[in-house]
Formats: structure tokens, C-alpha cells, sequence
């Protein structure tokens, strides 16, 4: 049994190292006749995507398979470390321990190697705190390690408008990046629906052991409409003259959304677009002034009517 589990192991390195190998190149490599390289390639094609186009093609992993880097879980390197010590080794054939130590030196290497990435990403990205503000845990590296291996976070989140500090689990899916922040969106056992998180406001992250699947989740479609990073739960469509000071600005501006924009002979531009969240784009349109006229929907052109109203009086 050893010696086929050595086998497969030869057979992976073989493929990954000469796609499009044959079985006989394979035979003589792992000194076994053809026939028991079929077998064990029916084996392995049961857990790792084998291809083999037909005659005289060979054979090759299929998509972005590949053996290295080991990417053990914890649980498994645990089992691998442990393997010397549930077997013979009266009955290992020679170089298993030498094979066996290149092997957890390999995972060590990967694991070492993926933690200082992970540091150096986090040293790079700059969270944007104001100067102000004193210095705050930045918490992006156990987030970031936990998206890569799928693992559910355990947290201490504060949300602001409430008030309110809780403890939550969390299943992190993306890091959004928007108007110098950084924001989280996962599942949130708590409120047993996907939420989206402020990075700044985690008091504690803690990577569980708990493994996580996305299932279908799609964070286009989830984002769909949404202008910024709030989303909300009614959809409206927006109608905006900018005038021909800005038009150039608004077309050259990157936005989150897809708006329709059509010239008009004046040198303005007509902006369509439909968003989720009223109050997002609201606060976008008005940093424009009289540059940008709110055409539709009527109902928002007439509250920022007696909005204008009231700061009119206000100001006398």
C-alpha cells in the first residue's frame, strides 16, 4: 500500500512536471508496467482532473490543477505528521523518510512563505484612518488569511449608528475597498444573512478552525445596482442634468454602477442610472451644486425643493 501511495505521489510530480507524459514515459519512471499505470491513473482521476485527448496526446492535469504548493489543512498535515508513526517501518521501502521530511519541509516552506505575503500585503495597504485619529489595531491580516483558506472569523464588531458592540462569526467572502476605507462582505451567523463590514470598526479578529463554502454566492450580483457599498432594498432610477462645467468630469469619473449618459447639443449631459440606495447617490449628485439638476424621480426632486427652502430661510 506504501508503495502505491509513493507511486501516485511520482505519477503527480511526472504529469504536473511534463504535461502531455505517456503512460509508457510513466511506466518507466516509476519501474511498474503499463497496466498498473492505468490503474492507478483511473485511481488518481478520481480526485485529481486528468485529461487525455487520445492517442499520442498524453496525459495532463486539467484547469490550474497542481500538486505544490501542498496547501495542507491543519487537520491534514496533523494526519501527515503522524504517518511514521501508524506504519512498519521495517516494511517502508528505501527513501520514504527522506521523501517524507522533503515533503513536511515543502509544507512548512509554503505555510512560512504564505504568512509573510500576507504580511507584506497588509504592510502595504494603507487603511486611510485620519491623522487625528489615534493609532488602531489593524486587523486586515487575519481577515485576509481567513478569505484564503476559507475559514469563519470569530469577531468583536461595534456598530456605530446603534451604538452597540457584538460578538459575531463571520464567513468572509471579499474586502471591498471604497472611499478610503475598507469594507467585509460575508456571512454573518449572528443575522444569518450576508452583511457587508467596516474594517475600522473589528475590536478583536480571531481566525477559527472552521471551514466555510460560498455555495452560490456572486458578489457582482450582489453588488448589483449598489453605488457605493451600502446596498439598500428598493430600487430607483435616477434622471440627472450635469451642466457642460462638469459633463467632462462625470464621463472620467470611475463608478461602481453602469449609467447611461447621452450628450446633449448644449454641451450637458443627460445621467441615467437605476441604484439601490437613495441616500448613497443623493450625497454624490449634491457635492455638484446647480451644476447637477435632478430631473426624476419627481419625488426626490421635490424634497430637495423644500430642503432648498429651508436652508434658504435658515440663511436668511
Amino acid at each position: 500500500m506504501i508503495d502505491k501511495i509513493i507511486r501516485i505521489f511520482s505519477i503527480m510530480n511526472a504529469i504536473q512536471a511534463n504535461p502531455g507524459i505517456s503512460a509508457a514515459d510513466l511506466a518507466f519512471k516509476c519501474d511498474v508496467d503499463v497496466r498498473t499505470i492505468y490503474r492507478d491513473l483511473r485511481l488518481l482521476d478520481s480526485i485529481a482532473p486528468i485529461t487525455n485527448e487520445g492517442k499520442g496526446t498524453g496525459y495532463r492535469f486539467m484547469g490550474k490543477f497542481s500538486q505544490f504548493p501542498l496547501n495542507f489543512t491543519e487537520q491534514e498535515a496533523l494526519v501527515f505528521s503522524l504517518l511514521p508513526s501508524v506504519v512498519d517501518k521495517d516494511k517502508l521501502p528505501p527513501g520514504f523518510e527522506t521523501a517524507y521530511d522533503k515533503v513536511m519541509a515543502t509544507h512548512f516552506k509554503e505555510k512560512s512563505k504564505q504568512a509573510s505575503i500576507i504580511q507584506n500585503i497588509t504592510d502595504i495597504i494603507q487603511m486611510g484612518s485620519p491623522a487625528y485619529r489615534q493609532e488602531s489595531p489593524n486587523f486586515l491580516e487575519p481577515i485576509i488569511k481567513a478569505i484564503l483558506e476559507q475559514k469563519t472569523i470569530h469577531t468583536v464588531y461595534h456598530t456605530q449608528y446603534r451604538d452597540e458592540t457584538t460578538e459575531r462569526n463571520i464567513d468572509p467572502y471579499y474586502l471591498v475597498p471604497r472611499d478610503q476605507r475598507f469594507y467585509l462582505i460575508g456571512y454573518c451567523h449572528l443575522k444569518e444573512a450576508i452583511r457587508t463590514f467596516r474594517i475600522s470598526r473589528f475590536q478583536h479578529v480571531e481566525v477559527t478552525n472552521r471551514s466555510y463554502e460560498k455555495g452560490d454566492f456572486n458578489i457582482k450580483q450582489y453588488l448589483k445596482n449598489t453605488w457605493s457599498i451600502e446596498r439598500g432594498d428598493k430600487n430607483v432610477t435616477f434622471k440627472v442634468r450635469f451642466s457642460p462645467e462638469v459633463a467632462r468630469y462625470i464621463k472620467e469619473e470611475e463608478l461602481f454602477v453602469h449609467p447611461r449618459m447621452k450628450d446633449l447639443k448644449d454641451g450637458s449631459l443627460l445621467f441615467e442610472v437605476t441604484v439601490n440606495n437613495e441616500k448613497e447617490f443623493m450625497k454624490w449628485v449634491l457635492q455638484y451644486g446647480p451644476n447637477a439638476e435632478i430631473l426624476e424621480p419627481k419625488s426626490v426632486r421635490e424634497g430637495l425643493r423644500a430642503q432648498l427652502k429651508e436652508w434658504a430661510e435658515l440663511y436668511g
